[in-house]
């Protein structure tokens, strides 16, 4: 995460969760990232955030939860009133025992998909608006309940994963809990920079092609080119906001063979071209 800034939170070992409440924000944080969940409601304000790969203009409320080590950063205008509460709890949070259990299914679900950063709908950003102020008012063990709470509301809340295209090969494999889909995507990650085609993938696992295609949009939501496209966009992503390469170098690298076939693709996927994502990327980067 070259040019990301690790932000150091100060939530203690034997604190469940934190709130930091800042009326009158700056908005002066660059892009950062931190091993800590975070859920980030802002109000009064409107401008653009970024969130993984992701680049979106926010108005009020915005509601946004992220998950471990996921960059972001809100650029909002500085405005008379605008507010800014954020939670943030730990990591290991998604390993206590008590989440195994049944009834903490919809918040274990939560926590994953918030790995690729959760907005969640209008209405749920109004509701959680008055209990997530709520909270900062709140002291001792009644504040345990209402974050517990506002964890589930989320879970069960409509939502929508905003990082479509920053994936993580692990985190697919866990969620498909397949042994063949895992040999499938190492060998897509190995090679993702190559021609890679159906045909060898299928035989990979032993499967007829057809068998395979119904296999794997089964298991990742996504068809197997899909997949692919949206893996070297991400690598494409990482790079263009990681270094200074070339787009052209960054089109083979990432395993197109066609530069206006890249540049088209990227658009479609990022609503933007190459050079533009850079920089925004750019801007979001520095301290403002």
């Amino acid at each position: 995460m070259k040019d990301i800034q690790k932000e150091i939170i100060p939530i203690a070992d034997d604190d469940l969760f934190i709130v930091l409440d800042h009326p009158n924000a700056n908005f002066d944080y660059a892009v950062h990232y931190h091993p800590e969940y975070e859920i980030n409601l802002v109000i009064d304000s409107f401008g653009k955030r970024i969130i993984g790969d992701s680049e979106e203009e926010f108005s009020s409320p915005d509601l946004i939860m992220t998950g471990p080590n996921l960059p972001h950063a809100w650029k909002g205008e500085v405005v008379e009133g605008n507010h800014v509460v954020t939670i943030q709890f730990s990591d290991r949070l998604l390993n206590y025992p008590i989440l195994e259990k049944r009834l903490f299914a919809s918040i274990r679900r939560l926590l994953l998909d918030s790995q690729r950063g959760i907005d969640f709908s209008p209405s749920t950003k109004l509701r959680m608006k008055d209990e997530i102020l709520q909270l900062t008012r709140m002291q001792g063990f009644h504040t345990v309940l209402a974050f517990l709470s506002i964890l589930h509301q989320l879970s069960v809340a409509d939502h929508r994963i905003l990082v479509s295209n920053q994936y993580d090969t692990q985190d697919t494999i866990r969620s498909s809990k397949s042994r063949r889909i895992a040999k499938v995507c190492e060998y897509i990650e190995a090679h993702y920079e190559e021609a890679i085609k159906l045909e060898d993938a299928a035989r990979l696992v032993n499967m007829s092609e057809s068998a395979f295609s119904h296999f794997f949009k089964k298991k990742t939501n996504s068809t197997f080119i899909e997949y692919i496209t949206n893996l070297r966009i991400a690598k494409a992503c990482r790079m263009l906001s990681d270094t200074s390469t070339g787009i052209a170098e960054i089109c083979y690298d990432c395993g197109f063979n066609n530069l206006s076939n890249f540049i088209r693709t990227f658009k479609r996927k990022k609503g933007h071209t190459p050079s533009e994502y850079r920089s925004f990327m750019q801007a979001m980067l520095i301290k403002y």
